[in-house]
């Protein structure tokens, strides 16, 4: 059953990256639920908002913040098709949310490659829910700058 919980908010969170590719942006979304309601969500607005700091998981940390009226996010899930990279674990850590599922691996970019204890010890982290999904969406993002 948890099994199919994590993949059903990871397709939502897949759904945001999808939105952020054909906005042009590199393509992750990240949600956060909260006792099954989805309080938070975000996907990769870097362009549009032209700010470094516009990743999928900075925006949905700030939306689930803003809907709980607190800073920690202790009984929550986060839910985020791309590993996140350090500034974005550094806030997740912060954040402080139960659990973290990851979708897709980034080898380049990733904050497990240079720091895999970078979250907060209360955080727990799933990795590989709709894995194949996720990364071939990055690669379709990448091909098709390529290309073009």
């Amino acid at each position: 059953m948890l099994e199919n919980k994590h993949e059903y908010y990871m397709s939502m969170a897949y759904k945001l990256a999808k939105q952020a590719f054909d906005e042009g942006e590199i393509p992750v979304g990240a949600i956060i639920v909260c006792n099954d309601k989805i309080i938070g969500k975000g996907y990769n607005q870097t362009e549009r908002l032209t700010d470094v700091t516009a990743h999928a998981e900075m925006l949905a940390i700030t939306a689930a913040q803003n809907y709980l009226g607190a800073k920690f996010l202790g009984d929550c899930t986060m839910y985020v098709s791309l590993e996140p990279c350090v500034m974005c674990a550094g806030a997740i850590f912060w954040a402080r949310p139960s659990f973290l599922v990851i979708g897709a691996d980034d080898e380049k970019r990733g904050f497990i490659k240079t720091n895999p204890n970078i979250l907060h010890p209360k955080t727990e982290m799933t990795k590989g829910i709709l894995a194949e999904e996720c990364g071939q969406l990055m690669k379709d993002f990448f091909l098709k700058l390529r290309n073009n």
